[in-house]
């Protein structure tokens, strides 16, 4: 048996005028008259047996009825439009908005940049630095690129890369101030991208818990923290995405062998009808086509690069850059 639904036309009168608080405004978005609106929604109050609008001059406030059957109306409509808009605008071509990890995009997806553009030049793509999981559910983001432990629900999911995390510090600082074995670290400034639970980890698995760790700044994100040791004001930990290139550039040095895993990965989502969308197709598959390429690269010998983790690692020193 087909379902019972209101018609269409009262649905819209509702939400419009549930979005304004008000039946002109109202039926001004919708290119109808005040009394129209006023009509419909009466029809759709009689149709459903219940009041959706308590009235007062111009203004309109929710019932506790309508205000309960606002999301599902609401989130109908989104989803309506959203289909809408996937299947008018090109494959490879249109608005793509991408909310990423804020020291992955800056890091890694920035300098790329130029790879996607001659790719898909006809795509303009909208990057917002965030990790919040708020994103992976809102209407103007079509994919996520975010750093978790792959919990979200109700969405398309895929690991993207998992990552090691190891001490950085720059060229110029470690040439001033050397590390030639873990104790040296206390000598330093601890720069933190979190709340000290992966220096906490690098340091057990290096058998220095014990350290004593007077100055110490927290950044926020791994991002700033990454930033603030290029500039040569202590030692963060870098891993082995977003680190790499200032690795490879001589901006960073890893001064020790050892690198720890992650507690989390990076993973692509997005919601669930937005996986179909060809433009958020291409985009992902560009996301592993490059990242597929980076790891073809990190064979290649890079001065300073970090070493694979072992099973029993050791402490050993990397010999320092000379300060340029």
């Amino acid at each position: 048996m087909a379902k019972r639904l209101p018609p269409l036309n009262p649905l819209r009168a509702f939400e419009a005028a549930a979005r304004h608080a008000s039946l002109t405004k109202a039926a001004g978005e919708l290119n109808v008259t005040h009394g129209a609106v006023s009509h419909q929604i009466r029809a759709l109050e009689q149709s459903l047996g219940v009041k959706l609008f308590e009235r007062s001059g111009q203004r309109v406030k929710l019932t506790p009825h309508g205000a309960e059957f606002l999301p599902a109306v609401s989130a109908a409509f989104d989803g309506i439009a959203a289909a809408t808009q996937r299947m008018t605008r090109p494959a490879s071509a249109g608005a793509l908005s991408v909310s990423c990890v804020p020291a992955l995009l800056l890091l890694w997806m920035t300098p790329r940049l130029g790879s996607f553009t001659a790719q898909y030049p006809d795509i303009q793509l909208t990057l917002i630095p965030s990790n919040d999981p708020k994103d992976i559910r809102a209407a103007d983001i079509d994919v996520c690129v975010h750093y978790g432990d792959g919990s979200w629900t109700d969405c398309w999911i895929r690991k993207w890369s998992g990552l090691e995390l190891f001490p950085v510090v720059s060229p110029t600082l470690i040439n001033n101030r050397p590390i030639r074995s873990v104790r040296d670290l206390a000598d330093h400034v601890f720069l933190h991208g979190d709340d000290g639970r992966e220096w906490h980890t690098w340091l057990a698995a290096a058998d220095a818990l014990d350290l004593e760790r007077g100055r110490r700044h927290r950044l926020g994100d791994a991002r700033m923290a990454t930033e603030a040791a290029v500039h040569g004001h202590g030692v963060a930990l870098g891993d082995s995405v977003t680190a790499r290139a200032l690795l490879a550039r001589g901006m960073l040095v890893a001064p020790f062998s050892l690198s720890v895993p992650a507690v989390d990965d990076f993973y692509v989502v997005c919601r669930n009808e937005m996986r179909s969308a060809p433009i958020v197709q291409l985009f992902i598959d560009w996301l592993f086509a490059e990242k597929e390429q980076d790891e073809a690269r990190a064979d290649a010998p890079v001065a300073g690069r970090v070493l694979s983790r072992r099973k029993r690692p050791s402490l050993k020193v990397i010999g320092a850059r000379t300060a340029s």
